[in-house]
């Protein structure tokens, strides 16, 4: 019988993909200057959350110094400093910063996880290297039993989604565009990455951010709970 702890396991060891292996590798033995006295991960970044989320955050892949460093999702970048505000302000995460692997914090009714798990050059994992690795995301999903919401942080997390939880035919991405699956008990809520491309030029706001958790909330059932981004 499959667990997350076996499938955290199996993540962590998985050396299946050459270049991103050598990668991810490469960027932990060389480090950021700003970085240089971390030991980084280096390794490919399992899931993180709650068991029992009704609400699955499902980015892209690791970032070569954040989650490649930290070994958890969107930590220790500034993608990551969007992402947990705006969990911390919907009443999903138990502080708005995320540095580490130990520095204590919880995620409440939601999980975060990403349909390639090592670090990609420039971002950007080859056909194969989805393919790949997309067993991992179909046993983590079969596994999120109480998993209702799906958000999909950018179009690659969200074509992977759909693929994996069998939404035929696939409807164009937009931010804030609601996907139902099977037979609409569960939902796919689209939203623009939190890439910095995305947040410094203004394509996502956090108010945008926001409105995407509130539906989330909505749309699983969660009593309606928040802080002000000035909270």
């Amino acid at each position: 019988m499959d667990t997350l702890a076996q499938l955290e396991g199996d993540i962590v060891t998985c050396r299946a993909c050459p270049r991103l292996v050598a990668w991810r590798e490469e960027v932990a033995a060389e480090k950021r200057a700003a970085f240089r006295d971390e030991t980084y991960w280096g390794r490919p970044v399992p899931g993180f959350g709650d068991p029992a989320a009704p609400i699955v955050v499902v980015g892209l892949a690791p970032a070569a110094h954040g989650a490649n460093r930290t070994g958890r999702m969107f930590t220790g970048d500034r993608s990551g400093e969007w992402l947990y505000r705006a969990l911390w302000r919907a009443g999903l995460a138990s502080n708005p910063v995320s540095v580490g692997r130990d520095d204590g914090l919880v995620l409440t009714d939601a999980y975060i996880t990403a349909p390639v798990r090592c670090a990609p050059p420039q971002n950007k994992p080859t056909t194969d290297e989805r393919d790949r690795c997309r067993p991992f995301l179909e046993r983590e999903l079969a596994l999120l039993h109480h998993a209702r919401v799906f958000v999909a942080l950018g179009q690659f997390g969200y074509q992977v989604l759909a693929g994996v939880l069998g939404v035929r035919p696939r409807p164009r991405f937009g931010h804030g565009a609601e996907v139902p699956v099977g037979d609409g008990s569960r939902t796919i809520l689209c939203s623009y990455h939190v890439s910095q491309q995305n947040t410094f030029t203004g394509r996502l706001t956090e108010s945008m951010l926001d409105d995407v958790f509130t539906r989330a909330r909505s749309l699983a059932g969660i009593p309606a709970v928040g802080r002000s981004a000035h909270s």
